[in-house]
């Protein structure tokens, strides 16, 4: 009896504790959504200003052991947003089931203590209702968060099959998983998951119907915040295939598509490492199999510092000419904003390395290579008395070395022919005389030179001298030199007519 007696006390008393535990935990949480929201909030107006989008919530309803409420996107006050008309909204039901043992997580014998589980779905209403429509009326997004007692976030994120049709528009959606974890202050983030397949049907603005399909797309990739307010961290992103088709014929076909970046601080933590690898197994252009290609590009000690006052400044000269309404004028001041911002981020003298940039295909490879050292022009001083002083503000040094293989360039160019209507024989005529006669006129200006069945440049610079394969000159003799070879020869065709 004495037995029974406390074991139903010891079972009472973990009734209270974990009632007070959700009690608590509770509490917390509102506290949580509110810091959360200004968090949002902060974040979309530094990086994404021209959305115009405001988070919100709304229906809080705090329970004992659960809590419910609705998270809601629309545009910010005051502010029209290109996503959203003036009161649409996007909304989110969050039901909260709070800790230390959310019941949410004992339905999946997960036993961990954690502030609270939540269930977010979409809410159907005007701007979501033809997601809901090809989702066969279910709710096409929907996440499951895990939140610690640190606050830190893990969601699984489930995109449900869409099939969709209507005024002459297809879609038809694999569905996707999608896995993100966050700390409290969304310092550092981690995002993987995978879609398997979409197929996209439209018509353009010539009348035409237009294809696009996609399968395997994968991304796994992480990042933390750095002193200097810009994020670090890896990347890796793969895509099996894309296709596009117009009326049914097939213009590109892209295959094994992989790019895998990361970027690292220096051991003084003032300085970023930057790493990016980029390959392409397969080219295809209306049937054709033009090759496959990789990029290989480091950028070192780029100051932390100037990299984050170059995104700010960038983006304030966005944010400026956001009402531009000419495109080709709003190109153009972007254009020159963008160079005109660059200088800032030669600070420090950073280090640019290709090896390689390449093309290949049946008849061969062509590669580029360049590992360039640059200098921070803001510590020179006076005027400069001629071009190679003034490249020496910005360049330390230069090494690169150009490689195209005849046989390869050959059949590249016959490709783009045959792609533009000519007839193979034809192709291969005219692909066959242009590279000829781009080797003889690279050679006749001491542009290029043969190394067996290679076309070869090879150049290099510092201290105010160019070597263009091997020999010296000044900049002004090779600027002179580049404007000469730049003058189209008199009285010689460029290509064949069309046969």
């Amino acid at each position: 009896m004495k037995k029974s007696l406390v074991a139903v006390g010891v079972v009472a008393a973990l009734g209270v504790v974990w009632t007070a535990g959700a009690w608590f935990t509770g509490k917390q949480m509102e506290a949580r959504f509110a810091d959360m929201i200004a968090q949002t909030n902060a974040q979309l107006n530094s990086t994404a200003p021209e959305a115009a989008l405001a988070l919100s919530y709304q229906n809080y309803q705090r329970g004992l052991f659960s809590s419910h409420l609705q998270l809601v996107i629309q545009p910010a006050a005051g502010k029209e947003s290109p996503w959203l008309k003036p009161g649409q909204q996007v909304v989110f039901d969050e039901n909260v089931d709070h800790g230390p043992f959310p019941l949410a997580q004992l339905k999946s014998f997960n036993l961990l203590p954690a502030m609270a589980s939540v269930s977010s779905t979409l809410v159907n209403n005007e701007v979501s209702k033809p997601l809901f429509n090809a989702a066969k009326g279910k709710s096409p997004f929907s996440a499951e968060t895990h939140v610690g007692y640190t606050a830190a976030t893990d969601s699984r994120i489930t995109l449900e099959p869409l099939n969709y049709e209507a005024e002459g528009e297809k879609l038809v959606f694999s569905g996707g998983t999608l896995r993100m974890q966050a700390d409290r202050e969304g310092k550092a983030l981690a995002l993987s998951g995978e879609i398997k397949s979409g197929d996209f049907d439209t018509l353009n603005e010539y009348n035409q119907r237009v294809q696009l399909s996609f399968n395997n797309f994968k991304t796994d990739g992480t990042s933390e915040m750095t002193d200097f307010a810009e994020r670090i961290g890896s990347q890796k992103l793969s895509l099996d295939k894309l296709a596009i088709a117009i009326e049914g014929k097939q213009m590109a076909v892209i295959e094994g598509m992989n790019l895998d970046g990361s970027s690292t601080l220096s051991s003084d933590h003032k300085a970023i490492n930057t790493r990016l690898d980029y390959t392409l197994n397969s080219l295809k252009l209306q049937s054709q199999d033009m090759g496959s290609g990789k990029l290989s590009l480091k950028i070192d000690k780029l100051d932390g510092e100037a990299w984050h006052q170059f995104n700010q400044q960038y983006q304030a000269q966005m944010n400026a000419l956001a009402a531009q309404p000419d495109p080709q004028v709003y190109q153009q001041q972007m254009t020159a904003a963008f160079f005109g911002s660059v200088p800032i981020l030669l600070k420090g003298g950073p280090t640019v390395t290709v090896a390689p940039l390449s093309w290949k295909n049946a008849k061969g490879e062509s590669t580029l290579n360049i590992a360039l050292q640059l200098n921070d022009p803001s510590g020179a001083t006076g005027a400069s008395q001629s071009m190679g002083e003034e490249i020496d503000r910005s360049v330390k040094s230069l090494d690169s070395k150009l490689t195209i293989q005849t046989a390869m360039a050959t059949q590249l160019m016959t490709q783009v022919a045959q792609l533009e209507g000519r007839d193979a024989k034809s192709a291969g005529r005219m692909a066959t005389m242009n590279v000829e006669s781009f080797a003889a006129m690279g050679q006749k200006f001491g542009l290029t030179k043969r190394e067996e069945d290679n076309i070869v440049s090879a150049l290099q610079y510092g201290a105010g001298k160019i070597t263009l394969n091997g020999k010296s000159m000044t900049p002004e003799e090779a600027m002179m030199m580049f404007m000469m070879a730049s003058q189209p020869p008199q009285g010689i065709p460029p290509t064949l007519p069309p046969q």
